[in-house]
């Protein structure tokens, strides 16, 4: 499967629009994700009668929905060819805060508010150090995802935090009301739709692509590459940190520790969904098709009695395969688009060879 390219490219006279060759080179990638997914439903069928079940499906959701959250502002983040790691820290700060604010006796709206607050600082700070001080962003956010979490801890260092309302609470473990949707999936379902539209169909998300594809070229066509990343990094801490917020109502409590090792299932999400760790290419839809295989994929290994840890491999495996694959098919085009030009240099040669021999000839 070769990653699909998502930025218009200028068509030579006569040939595809750009629209159909987006679409074109996009659907090889999304069309071997739709194969996987099928395979992924055959796998826990053939593990558990129960797999197909609608029951389930819904506890596939309800376990993926806070990652499908996260990964909507990583993909972003990534297809302007940087990073953030500290997702997962970042949602179990926001639930700790919200959980000791409730606590503390505050309104739990509010304590709602001040938690995605806290999330908008903590993507700020990113967002600052990356685009202004001109930081690596990996670096960065490795640094962050140790701060945050040490700050989670402070504020609760060993203890659960639980005593958060009843009506609350169950959003977390019911699904809306004649569904079995939960309220997360419904929650990202509704913000999937509208980063997938600013992406795909505005000026913005055109600027996007072109920050990842060659940043000082975005830069001197009057894009505002700084603070577009800036609002990227903002939108990935308020989004982490609501994706906290349903975190600690699924589990009825908070804990700094909540979501370690989400980030990996983040970014592979984005990554295995289509979009490019270099930058400039991907697909919204891929990284729900991606996130749909991941959850169903998890669901089945647990009903086949496979630990968590063991489960981690089978993630890790399909973040490399994702890696990988795209890479191989890159350099494979790469070397044939040298073999071609080299014959039809060697062609021309010839011809030259030939036409000269004639002209002596005469």
């Amino acid at each position: 499967m070769a990653r699909p390219e998502t930025t218009p490219q200028a068509a030579p006279a006569g040939g595809p629009s750009p629209v159909r060759e987006i679409l074109r080179r996009a659907l090889r990638w999304e069309t071997g994700l739709v194969v996987l997914f099928i395979a992924t439903l055959i796998f826990g069928a053939n593990a558990s009668p129960a797999f197909m079940q609608s029951t389930n499906f819904f506890f596939v959701g309800l376990n993926t929905g806070e990652v499908a959250i996260m990964a909507l502002p990583l993909a972003l983040i990534i297809i302007t060819g940087e990073i953030d790691l500290s997702v997962a820290s970042i949602l179990g700060l926001a639930g700790v805060v919200m959980a000791e604010l409730a606590g503390h006796g505050w309104p739990i709206q509010a304590a709602i508010i001040m938690a995605l607050l806290v999330g908008a600082l903590c993507g700020l700070f990113n967002g600052f150090l990356i685009t202004r001080l001109g930081l690596p962003s990996l670096a960065v956010t490795i640094g962050t995802l140790a701060l945050f979490r040490g700050i989670a801890q402070i504020i609760l260092p060993n203890d659960t935090l639980a005593g958060l309302p009843a009506s609350l609470t169950k959003i977390g473990v019911v699904p809306i009301p004649h569904t079995q949707i939960p309220y997360s999936i419904a929650i990202f379902g509704f913000l999937a739709i509208l980063v997938a539209i600013a992406l795909h169909a505005t000026p913005l998300g055109r600027s996007i692509f072109a920050i990842g594809l060659n940043r000082e070229a975005a830069f001197f066509s009057g894009v505002r590459v700084k603070r577009i990343q800036l609002w990227l990094f903002v939108l990935s801490g308020v989004l982490s940190a609501l994706a906290g917020v349903l975190f600690t109502f699924r589990f009825a409590s908070a804990r700094y520790d909540a979501g370690v090792g989400l980030e990996l299932d983040v970014i592979t999400a984005c990554l295995l969904g289509g979009i490019s760790i270099f930058g400039g290419r991907g697909t919204i839809f891929g990284v729900v098709l991606a996130l749909a295989i991941l959850g169903s994929l998890r669901q089945a290994l647990t009903l086949e009695n496979v630990s968590p840890q063991e489960q981690s491999i089978v993630v890790g495996g399909l973040l490399l395969l994702s890696v990988i694959v795209p890479s191989a098919g890159g350099v494979y085009q790469r070397t044939r688009a040298q073999v071609q030009a080299f014959r039809r240099r060697r062609r021309a040669r010839a011809a030259a060879a030939q036409a000269a021999a004639g002209e002596a000839a005469q």
